[in-house]
């Protein structure tokens, strides 16, 4: 009798000073709402308790609190077990419901265990997080009227775990949404590669490199795409990562093996943040100017097991650019070269040569005339005609350019006088031909020629050319001066 007195002061002991929360509760009126419930042909329980919430409070209701310990106390901000029990509605509320049906579930399937991930409130109305187990206490298997239930403080560790979800997917969100091609990668085999050649006593890694131009091919094959962000999706066209990662080879080919080759020699020599310009290509084929930006994780600078890319499509600047660089070469009107371009050539032409170096001086007839009778607009087609008749007369490495408002001028190094004639008589012929094409006012150039032997000055023969060319235009004009005479004296 003793023995038994003792063991049960022993076990109350232990229950009150037990450091996680416990409850000793009588699940009997659980028991029998279970009956119940299955006489009322409940077979879905889950379902049962979401399509009607009321019976999950009805759950709670049926349990009786027999005991907690002071650590229950603690835990719930509740000065004794009196007003713990009178608050058990504000202990168990909000969101716990939902929880709770995983517990229902298990000891309506007959388990005579249950744990479970559950809510609760203090009733200083904070939220916890908490663990719940709970076992029916041998003896009291046919009434539940015996239950042991403890709680386990979780509230840190989940609100942790919800932070770093948080966390996560901020960082997923602005990797997904970035306004920028973000790219991950895992170099590690590149590495292996790599450290493999520098085991082999390679030294000079450039020779190599030039020496064995398959060995960029199989480290660009080693290469693993962890993933991609939408932009890049939608930056090379396609309609989901599977789709892009599938036709890599389409999208890095090309320049890519000489931008990849200064890439591995910059890692060779331990550069690893680079940044340069390439050319990819997008799914349609088209290329696409990239600013390239790849750096090493710094958790990963031991393995190259992580890297992240960021491209940024610069096709566009880079086509302002040509087109910039354009201008600045050429006539707008008649896309020859222009005037600035004419002068450097010349220079360049002067120190360098070739020589001997043909000029030819070339002026549009009649174009005063046409622009007072029919306006520039007409005087802009003649220009452009006569723009369309140099372009197809000279190939490199000649010259032909505008160099004023009607006057051309072509520069044909490492030419002699019958190449430099030849170009003359190829510009009336083509003037001609132009001629038959174009209805209405016909295209009239004045062609003046000149050589330059070394140690002459280009001016001085351009001034020559000209001078010639002033003279067949004042044969053009003296000649429809006297066409016109005869006409008004008929």
């Amino acid at each position: 009798m003793s023995s038994a007195l003792s063991s049960q002061a022993d076990f109350e002991h232990m229950f009150e000073l037990a450091p996680v929360s416990l409850w000793l509760e009588d699940y009997s009126g659980v028991r029998a709402l279970f009956a119940r419930w299955r006489v009322e042909g409940v077979t879905d329980l889950a379902r049962h308790l979401r399509q009607h919430p009321e019976c999950v409070a009805e759950y709670g209701a049926a349990i009786r609190v027999l005991k907690v310990n002071q650590r229950t106390l603690q835990l719930l901000a509740a000065p004794d077990q009196a007003v713990l029990e009178a608050s058990l509605g504000r202990v168990f509320s909000g969101d716990m419901h939902e929880y709770a049906i995983a517990e229902i579930e298990q000891l309506w399937s007959g388990a005579r265990e249950f744990s479970n991930q559950t809510v609760n409130y203090a009733l200083d109305g904070r939220r916890l997080d908490v663990h719940i187990r709970g076992r029916i206490l041998p003896g009291h298997e046919d009434t539940w009227s015996r239950v042991l239930v403890s709680l386990e403080d979780n509230t840190e560790e989940l609100s942790a775990r919800r932070r770093l979800q948080r966390s996560e997917q901020y960082a997923r969100s602005l990797f997904e949404h970035s306004p920028v091609s973000l790219w991950v990668e895992d170099f590690s085999q590149v590495k292996r590669l790599l450290d493999d050649m520098r085991a082999r006593g390679i030294v000079d890694f450039r020779t190599f490199l030039r020496v064995h131009p398959d060995f960029v091919e199989q480290c660009m094959r080693e290469i693993r795409v962890i993933d991609v962000n939408q932009l890049t999706l939608q930056l090379f066209g396609a309609a989901d990562k599977e789709e892009l990662l599938a036709a890599i080879h389409r999208v890095l080919r090309g320049e890519m093996h000489e931008s990849f080759t200064e890439q591995l020699l910059d890692l060779w020599e331990g550069k690893l943040f680079q940044q340069r310009e390439v050319v990819n290509y997008n799914l349609a084929g088209e290329p696409l100017h990239i600013h390239l930006q790849f750096a090493v994780l710094h958790e990963h600078r031991d393995d190259w097991g992580m890297v992240l890319l960021s491209l940024v499509d610069i096709t566009a600047r880079k086509k302002a650019e040509a087109y910039l660089e354009y201008l600045g070469k050429h006539d707008v009107l008649t896309g020859l070269r222009n005037r600035a371009y004419y002068v450097e050539e010349m220079g360049r032409l002067a120190r360098k040569g070739p020589w001997p170096v043909g000029v030819l001086a070339i002026d549009v007839n009649g174009l005063k005339a046409l622009n007072d009778e029919q306006g520039h607009a007409a005087g802009d087609a003649m220009l452009r005609r006569a723009g369309e008749v140099l372009q197809k007369a000279v190939d490199a490495p000649a010259c032909a350019a505008r160099i004023g408002g009607d006057e051309f001028s072509i520069l044909l190094p490492g030419a002699d006088e019958r190449a430099v004639q030849a170009m003359a008589d190829r510009l009336l012929a083509l003037q001609e031909l132009n001629n038959q094409f174009y209805p209405g006012q016909a295209l009239s150039l004045a062609v003046g020629t000149a050589l330059a032997q070394p140690g002459d000055s280009l001016e001085a023969t351009m001034h020559l050319a000209d001078q010639a060319m002033y003279a067949q235009k004042t044969q053009y004009y003296a000649a429809g001066q006297r066409a016109d005479r005869r006409g008004r004296s008929v």
